[in-house]
């Protein structure tokens, strides 16, 4: 048993693996020399062998690239339809869908594409093509096309393969070739992304075509009751945007009266506002809430001899740079190689016909002594051809019919000669500086392309929007002293001894209770707190508490001031010693607070009243003892502006401040 489950766990590991390599390197993450997948080469491919200048009907494309692509023809559709809307490589005509709206294409059958121009220029050669068997050996397909730009980085991909994704962000075209003439003179280069729904784009957090970028919709204000949405964020539609406002709606997060779309060939997305609600402060609420302002997480990884790797945006464009110079110097090499062959073959010609050494071979009677009189016949001009004569140069020549010969023009020949070393000694000169000759390509398709490819994303610094400060107060906190619960489902039945508080869900609340445990907590449907709280409040920094209580150890009260105090969420805190007997007295906010304080008589004493001022304490930490009031023991404590509570026991304050109401006790 033990040797078959070793078998059959060895079996599934080696499938794994296969398999796992193969939706790696042949299905999800772009190659480096191309930037492309396979289904989008192999769509390429078809269209290429297709191509008669006219467009194909869709279906057509999808079934003919099913004999190089080894999966369904919804895949291959998908796909087709994804590489058309990027506009650089697929002439779309009839309906391809709406990036922004996010609606579907029309069925395969009724569109149509054709290669586009810069398609045919930069993606196809030959000779620098290497062709493999098709998976049903029938055809051959490319490995990688020969792609005269950096498509994966213009373009951007996005896969999920197995243990890996990737992320690419496209980038602007002339930005790139722009890079590129930088490359290749040895300069210092940085490229952001750049998004065909436009909007802003901040990269304060973009590592070189990782780390994260913030990307936001173009928000305006038409007037104080309407916004327009003009363009949007990247990953986002107009519905998912709608779906993420009216789900903002719902929750209460913001307020609005309606959302409409008239996007056609530009996003509009209008926004009516409800009543008391104004354009300004929705439009941060916006940001904050919905898909207004998406955070994504690129991730440059990409196959490299078939491998994964992951690299940044720089490394990537100077080696598409490095490789389009290597795949011109070989288009001019083979140009060049070609030329001297059409020149030796134009001079063996020339020679051939102008010396009438086609005369020498009238008296011969055999094949085999005619090329030897030819080949003898040919020695006194070897200087004059660019190399030595071959067997298949005496064929070509013996070819040369006596019609064509009888026409011979002498003048037209030696132009075509002159014609022909002219060229060759164009591409020598460019063979000596391919950097040069490298950026007059570059700066070629710039001329005639880039004027089709401006920036559309603007690259702009987000403040970040605090969701806490622009929610709207939207619930209200009640506290129930009677049963001790406290939430947005309690109500204040009780005006003397219950309040409420206006929040939001994103407001933190400061609990103190009259024994001095106190604690931050979120807001929540229903919490039990206790029956005798000291003060409930939003959570804000910079708040001052002025507090007198009563240690009950000592018997002695003692005065402190403090600010809002640092805080585990949730986690019981004390403003002092406990003891049964210690509770806070009095509990008041802000500064210029005074406390009025009246003493347990004494015979012997002068006065049995005194004030606090508090603003003569030092504000120290929620901990700290405090100073001592009085020797003797305190008998009530007011407020020095308000009146004396109706019982002695104990004074509460619960001030007004975000939403709070004072209560003595």
């Amino acid at each position: 048993m033990d040797t078959q489950y070793g078998r059959l766990q060895q079996l599934f590991d080696q499938n794994f693996v296969e398999y796992s390599s193969y939706v790696i390197r042949e299905r999800a993450i772009p190659d480096i020399n191309d930037g492309l997948k396979p289904v989008q080469r192999r769509i390429l491919q078809t269209l290429h062998n297709m191509d008669d200048g006219r467009f194909h009907k869709v279906a057509n494309v999808v079934g003919e690239t099913m004999k190089l692509h080894p999966h369904g023809d919804a895949s291959i559709f998908s796909a087709l339809v994804n590489l058309a809307n990027k506009e650089y490589l697929v002439e779309r005509q009839g309906n391809f869908g709406n990036i922004f709206t996010g609606d579907q294409a029309s069925a395969p059958r009724y569109i149509e594409c054709r290669l586009t121009p810069l398609a045919r220029e930069i993606l196809f050669n030959k000779d620098l093509t290497e062709f493999v068997d098709s998976y049903d050996a029938r055809m051959l397909e490319p490995v990688t096309l020969p792609a005269k730009l950096p498509l994966m980085l213009l373009q951007g991909a996005d896969g999920i393969a197995v243990g890996m994704a990737t992320k690419i962000m496209p980038h602007n075209f002339c930005e790139l070739l722009e890079a590129q003439k930088k490359i290749l003179r040895g300069e210092e280069i940085i490229l952001y992304p750049d998004f065909p729904k436009k909007g802003f784009v901040d990269v304060s957090l973009y590592d070189h075509g990782n780390g994260k970028i913030r990307c936001r919709a173009r928000i305006e204000e038409k007037n104080e009751k309407t916004i327009l949405i003009k363009e949007i964020p990247h990953t986002t539609t107009t519905q998912s945007l709608i779906d993420s406002i009216e789900k903002a709606a719902k929750s209460g997060k913001i307020k609005i009266m309606s959302v409409n779309d008239y996007t056609a060939e530009e996003v509009e997305l209008e926004i009516k506002l409800a009543r008391g609600v104004y354009a300004k402060e929705t439009i941060a609420a916006l940001y904050a809430f919905t898909d207004c302002e998406v955070a994504i997480s690129p991730n440059l990884t990409f196959i490299r001899d078939n491998m994964p790797q992951v690299w940044t945006v720089e490394e990537v464009l100077e080696h598409n740079t490095h490789k389009l110079q290597a795949d011109l110097t070989k288009e001019l090499e083979i140009n060049l190689d070609r030329l001297q062959e059409k020149l030796h073959a134009k001079l063996l010609e020339q020679i051939f016909i102008e010396e009438r050494l086609y005369k020498e071979i009238e008296e011969e009677t055999s094949y085999k002594a005619v090329s030897t009189r030819v080949m003898k016949s040919l020695l006194p001009f070897v200087d004059q051809l660019p190399r030595a004569v071959s067997k298949e140069d005496i064929e070509r020549l013996l070819e040369i019919r006596i019609k064509r010969i009888s026409r011979y023009d002498i003048n037209r020949q030696q132009k075509e000669v002159k014609g022909v070393r002219r060229d060759i000694k164009v591409i020598k000169n460019h063979l000596k500086d391919m950097v040069g000759f490298t950026i007059n390509y570059i700066d070629d398709l710039l001329g005639r392309y880039g004027k089709f490819y401006p920036r559309r994303t603007e690259i702009r610094e987000f403040q970040e929007v605090v969701a806490r400060k622009v929610a709207l107060a939207n619930l209200v906190v009640g506290y129930n002293r009677e049963t001790g619960f406290l939430g947005h489902q309690i109500k204040a039945e009780n005006e003397k001894n219950d309040f409420s508080i206006s929040c939001s869900e994103y407001d933190r609340l400061l609990i103190i209770d009259s024994n001095g445990v106190y604690k931050v907590t979120s807001v929540s449907d229903k919490v039990f707190v206790g029956h005798d709280l000291a003060w409930v409040g939003k959570m804000q920094k910079g708040l001052i508490f002025n507090v007198i209580y009563r240690d009950g150890k000592e018997n002695i009260c003692y005065a402190k001031r403090f600010t809002s105090p640092k805080f585990i969420l949730d986690k019981e805190y004390r403003l002092f010693d406990e003891h049964k007997r210690s509770q806070i007295l009095l509990l008041l906010l802000g500064e210029g607070r005074s406390a009025h304080i009246n003493l347990v008589p004494s015979p012997r004493a002068k006065s049995n009243m005194l004030e606090v001022y508090f603003d003569e304490h030092l504000l120290k930490g929620p901990a700290a003892k405090g100073k001592r009031i009085s020797p003797r023991s305190v008998r009530r404590v007011t407020d020095s502006t308000g009146k004396a509570p109706p019982k002695q026991k104990q004074v509460l304050t619960l001030p007004g401040l975000d939403g709070g109401q004072n209560k003595d006790k």
